[in-house]
């Protein structure tokens, strides 16, 4: 049975590393129940390509790392040894798959949240929460905690470097290098019904900013899942 929400929330931490190296960070994690899940559908549709012109109309031709919070996202990740250009922060690497097709269209929920993650220039990892084991923390990893993940279509057991940002709960790294690369176990299907999401954000984007995003989500969510109820809880230093 998925626990509680708000108690699940009032779980979940930032570790003082992690606010230590960047004071600025903030995070609102969403937790939805009821959802309906499935296959991309002409509602998801139109909330993706909605986003997409959205944020093509901000990038104007630019190169995402040329916009003040994706660049802010590549400091963030050179300050704990990650290579931005090779491992890309969540929403940079989704802008850069704008053109000339658009984003590929995964299922209902992934769809809604990706299309908020463009609009409002804010990474954003969703994932199923039935299948976290207890709370969520990001955290400075110690390099042995294991995080599940497939190579050539094949799963295998990785573990993230000594001192990477990671989010993790008591199985192991659900995220890596804060919001790069997700884990299998946690991973969004279409039968999803509980899900968590998380929207980070570092200056210059503004607390306001950030809520206008978490109420952008929500409204998303319900449209596609009129039943769901959604409850938030914004984490800070």
């Amino acid at each position: 049975m998925t626990e509680d929400p708000r108690a699940w929330l009032a779980a979940a931490v930032v570790d003082p590393a992690v606010a230590d190296l960047r004071p600025d960070y903030r995070a609102v994690l969403l937790a939805a129940d009821g959802l309906r899940g499935g296959p991309s559908d002409t509602d998801s549709e139109r909330l993706l390509a909605d986003a997409e012109a959205t944020a093509r109309r901000v990038l104007d031709g630019r190169p995402p790392e040329q916009l003040p919070h994706p660049a802010a996202w590549r400091e963030a990740y050179r300050a704990f040894g990650a290579k931005p250009q090779r491992t890309r922060p969540s929403v940079e690497a989704l802008l850069r798959r704008l053109d000339p097709d658009g984003l590929p269209r995964i299922d209902r929920i992934t769809d809604a949240y990706n299309a908020v993650s463009i609009a409002h220039l804010l990474p954003i990892g969703g994932e199923d929460r039935a299948a976290y084991a207890g709370a969520a923390r990001l955290v400075r990893a110690e390099g042995s905690e294991p995080f599940d993940t497939t190579a050539g279509g094949e799963p295998v057991v990785g573990h993230p470097v000594a001192g990477e940002i990671v989010w993790r709960d008591d199985a192991g790294v659900t995220c890596r290098r804060w919001n790069w690369r997700q884990c299998a176990r946690t991973r969004i299907t279409t039968g999803t019904t509980s899900a968590v999401f998380i929207l980070d954000a570092l200056d210059p984007v503004t607390d306001d900013e950030l809520s206008a995003a978490a109420d952008a989500l929500t409204e998303a969510l319900l449209a596609l899942s009129p039943d769901a109820t959604v409850h938030r809880r914004a984490l800070s230093r």
